[in-house]
């Protein structure tokens, strides 16, 4: 039996639907979304009896009831704060937010409870100026510690000219910037999620803290180059259990090199598997305490 709460730990990756499941539907009435309710979800959908138009079931089963019982998750099993992004996600096909996580939701959640919620902004390279504005107003009055953007979903690499903007801003408040590193599951082209493209950033930024999430994968080499490196670039292994996670990024992770560069997150498919599947990785106690903790401690400055 795995005692989940022998190791204290920081979730970096949990959507506003989680607490607050009102969220989990709108972005399937959108392409991308009703793909991937034929693709990603939908092995998961036949064994639930769910019918087509009912995908979005998937998620909302893992979703909790509200807010208090999110917060008695963690108290279970030893989760002291979660990180929430106000995530932004375009679709190319339909030409609008398929996902748009207000930042005033999130700044009610991290009020409720008592900070155990950490509040992140998030990022439209297509609206700069109210981007800006909004994580502006989201760090000075709510406190929040992170943004976050896909820069895939809007068609650009993250070296982008439209990207530069973000990195200036989070540089000046403080804050790190985490996006996403590696394929996509919504069907727009992956390219722009190569981790390589982390290079040029952190070469022109080397004094920002990035995150690269969603692990990196297939390019889970260039990944750990990254984070190997650059002395402010680090990794999350969010969006896959860590049970699916290559076991040369486990072994990265569980090394000197990489030890103390790499964070962890449930992203919304149950915080309690999620950290049952980590501390049953075959790992050193002292990459556990880390990955689980330390290193996201650091990164957002908690």
């Amino acid at each position: 039996m795995v005692d989940l709460k022998a190791f204290p730990s920081i979730d970096m990756s949990v959507p506003l639907r989680y607490c607050r499941g009102e969220y989990t539907k709108a972005p399937f009435e959108f392409y991308e979304f009703k793909v991937m309710a034929k693709t990603t979800f939908a092995g998961v959908a036949r064994k639930q009896g769910l019918q087509p138009g009912e995908e979005w079931k998937v998620l909302a089963a893992t979703n909790r009831k509200g807010p208090e019982d999110m917060v008695a998750e963690m108290d279970e099993i030893g989760v002291e704060h979660c990180v929430m992004p106000a995530i932004k996600v375009w679709s190319q096909h339909d030409h609008g937010l398929m996902m748009n996580y207000p930042v005033e939701a999130i700044a009610e959640l991290v009020k409720i409870t008592k900070g155990r919620v950490v509040g992140g902004c998030g990022y439209n390279p297509f609206r700069i100026q109210e981007s800006l504005e909004e994580i502006e107003r989201a760090v000075k009055e709510y406190g929040f510690k992170y943004a976050w953007f896909h820069p895939i979903s809007f068609g650009l690499r993250p070296d982008d000219r439209k990207c530069y903007p973000l990195y200036a801003k989070c540089l000046e408040l403080g804050i790190p910037v985490g996006y996403q590193s590696g394929h996509s599951a919504e069907v727009v082209t992956s390219e722009p999620g190569h981790p390589m493209y982390a290079d040029r950033v952190a070469i022109d930024f080397p004094e920002l803290t990035l995150v690269l999430t969603h692990t990196g994968w297939p390019w889970v080499d260039e990944w750990m180059s990254m984070l190997w490196r650059h002395p402010n670039v680090y990794g999350a292994i969010n969006a896959y259990f860590p049970s699916a996670i290559e076991q040369s990024q486990v072994r990265f992770f569980d090394s000197l090199r990489g030890r103390h560069k790499v964070i962890c997150g449930s992203h919304g498919f149950g915080m309690t598997r999620f950290k049952k599947e980590f501390l049953e990785l075959p790992i050193d106690d002292k990459t556990k305490k880390a990955v689980l903790y330390d290193n996201a401690k650091k990164v957002f400055k908690l």
